[in-house]
Order: structure tokens, then C-alpha cells, then sequence
């Protein structure tokens, strides 16, 4: 059975700014749901919120059904007792600490015996009951995030809360953890949220999203159908859509717009049929963009648009290629892909897009 959470809260703070969400999630056991945005979205504070650590000026939040926070009727349940499990981007390991001992920190209402066999039991699940004499500097990043994970876990909470759990790790690491993240997640059986501002994090550890700006929920559902259909121009943005255009509808037939932008002209699905001439706005993922050097022969699955390479930039495995096709189009391919069509700057191509993947925006 799924747990609900309800959240509809205002944040204040001193220097003028609010914090605002409004959203329902049902977190299936062993989910987890992602608060996405950039810095000082308003994440963290809403995770604090629902964690006890902040009281907001008005509003509720419940979770399944126990009332944690109610402005108007006065309710506020302490941190302590909303039975949470808190794991913070540092970490936080005592480091005076032996592993053992930080996670047994926190279990002070069980006895001598089951606070070792509970333990025990994490330690072994979690494979770091050769870590137990060993203190937070004697152990690697890995080792680190597993050990924080089980002291969160080992009051047994009903929901686990992280903040940026891989923030404060180099790359190298932070990619290699991420997979270890998931799959510790999803093996755990109790719901999660996620705080993250970064996009690959984001879409690898979520199943629900909840997209915040400037101290605002803009956007909820799950992370396919968010990252595919942003809400508008500001959420695609956020979410990383590298080509955003401005175009006018010049015909609709079954489901198929024509959208002109410049010279060219973009078939795309949209759902509901637009007025003849409105202003609408046209996202195209870099991932959805495929590249061929020369003209390719036109089919009506696909746009095909002929341009020239404007810049290649190496980002991270990928390199992005900029591409001026009568409008600004940006690909990703592989550096082998790269090499494989000669592409430089100036190289002409065409690159082509599926009609299914482009997403249309009503202004």
C-alpha cells in the first residue's frame, strides 16, 4: 500500500522571501519521489519542513494519516516524533565516533541487547560489518554514504529525507555512488524524497518529481512525463531542455501541428488544436536530436533540418554540438559518433527529430 503525503505550507523568512507547496505524492515502499531545482528553490526548506526542523507560518502537512503540522489548529509534532530518517549531503558522521557507534547513535530508547542485534542487522545488509571498529576518516566515500544510510535507517522510519546525498563527492565519485544510491533505495522498502538540483540524479534515482523555483512548486508527476512535458518555458529550462523556440502555428491536421520558426517549419503532436497563427513554444531535447552529414531523404515520421555545426563542447562521456539550422539546435553524440561523421565546425548535416519527441508549449 502507498503512503500518502500532503503537503500545502508557507515558508517566511526575515529578508522578505516565501517558500510555497502545495502538492499530494502516494510513495510506494521503497520509491523515491525528488524535490528538483535549482539553488534556493526552496528544497531544502520544504525538506525541513516535512522533517520538523522548520515551522512554517501557516498551512498542514500529513503523512498517511497523522496530522504533523496544522497553523490553524495549533499542531506541530516535533522532529523526534515524526519518526523520519534524515541523511544530509556531509554525511554528518561523528568523528569521534567508531562506525558502530554512530549508527547506534539515535537508539537510546531500546535496550543494551536490541540496539547491537539491530544493528547487527543493518550493518550486515547494508555489507559494512567489517567497518564496525573503524572510525568516519578510515573509510571511503562509499563506505561513508552506506554508513549514514544505515544510522538514518536504523530507528526504522517510515520515510527516509536526503539532501543533496551526493553533492559534496567529486564527479568520479558521485557518478559511481549513484548507482549504489539507487540500488540501496529501492532495497531498503520504506519511501523516500530526494532533494536535488542535478538533472542525471534527478531522472536515475526518481520515480515522482516535484520541480521548484523561486521558492515554488511549478510542476509535479512522474519524472518521465515531467522531463518530457515541462509545464512552460521556465520548468523546461530548469529541467535542462537545451533548445527552447518561438514559433506561430501555421496548420493542424489529426493531432499534427506546424509550427514556423523563421524560415523553417516544425511538425510536432499536440493534443488539443491550437488556434491558426497563435504563439506556442517549441522544446527540443539534445538527446532526441539525431546528426547525418549531407541531406537525408524526408519521411513523415521524422523533421529533417539541414544547418551547419557551429560549435562542439566535450561535456562529461558526451560532446554537445551547437547547430545553426535557420534556428539554434543543439545534439549530443558520442566523441566516437564525432569522429565517425567528421564533424567540426562548419560541417554541414542534418539532423532529424521525431515528430513524437518534440514537446509543444501554449503560451
Amino acid at each position: 500500500m502507498a503512503d500518502e503525503i500532503v503537503i500545502d505550507i508557507e515558508k517566511q523568512y526575515p529578508a522578505g522571501a516565501t517558500v510555497r507547496a502545495n502538492f499530494r505524492l502516494k510513495l510506494e515502499a521503497g520509491s523515491a519521489a525528488i524535490l528538483f531545482g535549482p539553488s534556493g528553490a526552496g528544497k531544502t526548506t520544504l525538506l525541513r519542513s516535512i522533517a520538523g526542523l522548520e515551522r512554517p507560518e501557516r498551512g498542514i502537512i500529513r503523512f498517511r494519516d497523522e496530522v504533523w503540522f496544522d497553523a490553524a489548529r495549533g499542531v506541530f509534532r516535533p522532529a523526534e516524533a515524526r519518526s523520519v530518517g534524515l541523511l544530509f549531503q556531509e554525511y554528518a558522521l561523528f568523528p569521534h565516533l567508531t562506525v558502530r557507534e554512530n549508527i547506534e547513535y539515535g537508539l537510546d530508547h531500546m535496550s543494551k541487547a536490541e540496539r547491537r542485534e539491530a544493528v547487527d542487522e543493518i550493518m550486515a545488509s547494508f555489507e559494512i560489518v567489517e567497518l564496525a571498529g573503524r572510525r568516519p576518516r578510515e573509510i571511503s566515500g562509499g563506505q561513508a554514504q552506506r554508513v549514514a544510510l544505515a544510522r538514518a535507517l536504523a530507528p526504522r522510519p517510515r520515510i527516509l529525507l536526503l539532501d543533496e546525498p551526493l553533492a559534496a563527492l567529486d564527479m568520479p565519485t558521485r557518478t559511481r555512488l549513484r548507482a549504489e544510491l539507487r540500488r540501496l533505495l529501492d532495497g531498503i522498502g520504506i519511501p523516500s524524497l530526494v532533494v536535488t538540483h542535478d538533472r542525471t540524479e534527478a531522472m536515475s534515482l526518481g520515480r515522482q518529481i516535484i520541480v521548484m523555483a523561486e521558492g515554488e512548486v511549478r510542476q509535479a508527476g512522474t519524472v518521465e512525463d515531467v522531463f518530457r512535458h515541462p509545464a512552460d518555458a521556465g520548468v523546461a529550462g530548469i529541467l535542462g531542455v537545451e533548445t527552447i523556440l518561438q514559433g506561430i502555428v501555421a496548420a493542424y491536421d489529426a493531432g499534427l501541428a506546424r509550427v514556423r520558426v523563421g524560415n523553417a517549419e516544425i511538425c510536432a503532436v499536440l493534443r488539443e488544436e491550437p488556434v491558426l497563427n497563435e504563439r506556442i513554444l517549441v522544446c527540443i531535447r539534445a538527446e532526441d536530436v539525431t546528426l547525418q552529414c549531407g541531406r537525408h531523404h524526408a519521411d513523415s515520421a521524422r523533421n529533417h533540418f539541414c544547418g551547419a555545426v557551429e560549435s562542439i563542447e566535450r561535456d562529461g562521456a558526451v560532446e554537445r554540438v551547437s547547430l545553426d539550422c535557420g534556428f539554434p539546435l543543439t545534439a549530443i553524440v558520442t566523441r566516437t559518433s564525432r569522429e565517425d561523421l567528421g564533424l567540426a565546425v562548419g560541417t554541414s548535416v542534418t539532423a532529424s527529430v521525431k515528430a513524437t519527441a518534440i514537446h509543444l508549449i501554449r503560451m
